[in-house]
């Protein structure tokens, strides 16, 4: 069913490094299959520490305006855009005047924002017909990702359990001079600026705990807060994906946000909270909401949410980790028993979606 294929993937960094981070992933993913990939994107320089070592079968290249286009004459097989992006119309025109030339049927894929509404079993899949430039008469499809079987599942790749059950964790902590601080509760902290954060910070400080504080926009939110007394702050460099892994796999305790760090605290399997990108008409309530059922989230965890996403007022409840565990590690072990994203892809692609081998 695998083919050897040619991705040209297209990425705009909009905010955070999310979108960076995910496509680097599905990329990198896609190349140990096989498949090469141009990876198109218009800001580049959170690879430099997301991904410091190349990957053979990835190539990046930037997306200008107006784009270079490649002095090959050929297009790839698939266009990918991520998130919505516009592919310009130069690199369509390309692409279809070589799908006309070589005879091959045209693979558009829109890859949308993971969420676990219903709405995306009921999308995943769909075509959306180009109605103008150069496109036209063509149809994208979507691929929507997603924690259930009729969705297009999550990037995992093939080797992970094997890497998570290889890992050092006293080897790693010591990497990062935490190695005296490795019987502590150990806590990470990846964020935006919740307005709980002093609350968490006393939690902490009553539990004795080490909270490791990721680079960027978490550390900023730290600068002008009160250290409370027995919670002890260790600021940690620009991590690797593969570095960030580790940092969950480290952890007794994970905050997270956005899209890309949420599916790899799932993977990660200990307790999490993840802070859910906000957005101006408060849809993110409805899809955290969702989330938080899909997953199987205790009336503790849920609270929880609700308050570190600023959407409930009150008191953060105590901590109740082991409840967070067993229903983390439940969520778990029911994402690992569906197709993996790229496998799922794949099989989109060469099959199609009507399950009819594509030439």
């Amino acid at each position: 069913m695998q083919s050897t294929l040619r991705w040209d993937i297209f990425c705009r960094v909009i905010d955070n490094y999310g979108d960076i981070g995910v496509c680097w992933r599905l990329a990198r993913q896609l190349a140990t299959r096989g498949q090469t990939v141009r990876l198109w994107v218009d800001d580049a320089t959170a690879l430099r520490w997301m991904a410091p070592t190349a990957c053979p079968g990835v190539e990046v290249r930037p997306w200008a305006t107006p784009l270079a286009l490649p002095h090959e004459p050929d297009a790839g097989d698939v266009l990918l855009e991520a998130f919505g992006c516009e592919i310009p119309p130069e690199f369509v025109q390309r692409y279809v005047d070589w799908r006309a030339a070589d005879g091959k049927p045209p693979h558009w894929i829109n890859l949308e924002y993971l969420s676990a509404e219903r709405y995306v079993e009921r999308s995943h899949g769909l075509p959306s017909p180009v109605m103008q430039g150069p496109g036209k008469g063509l149809s994208k499809r979507f691929f929507f990702p997603g924690f259930t079987a009729g969705t297009g599942g999550l990037l995992r790749e093939s080797d992970l359990a094997q890497r998570r059950a290889q890992f050092d964790r006293g080897a790693w902590l010591a990497k990062q001079g935490l190695g005296r601080r490795a019987s502590r509760p150990l806590v990470s902290l990846f964020c935006y600026e919740p307005v709980a954060l002093p609350a968490l910070m006393d939690q902490l400080a009553a539990a004795g705990a080490v909270l490791l504080v990721t680079a960027g926009r978490a550390a900023s939110a730290l600068q002008s807060r009160r250290v409370p007394a027995g919670l002890e702050i260790h600021h940690l460099p620009w991590l690797s994906q593969d570095d960030y892994d580790h940092l969950l796999w480290a952890c007794d305790l994970n905050f997270v946000r956005g899209e890309d760090s949420l599916v790899r605290a799932l993977w990660a399997g200990a307790p999490f909270v993840w802070q859910i990108y906000p957005q101006h008409d408060d849809a993110h309530r409805d899809k955290l909401e969702a989330f938080l059922s899909r997953t199987g989230a205790p009336d503790s965890l849920r609270k929880w949410h609700r308050i570190w996403n600023g959407l409930d007022a009150g008191a953060l409840p105590p901590l109740d980790l082991p409840a967070w565990r067993v229903a983390v590690q439940g969520a778990q072990r029911r994402l690992l028993a569906q197709a993996d994203l790229v496998s799922q892809l794949l099989k989109f692609v060469c099959v199609g979606p009507g399950g009819q081998e594509t030439p």
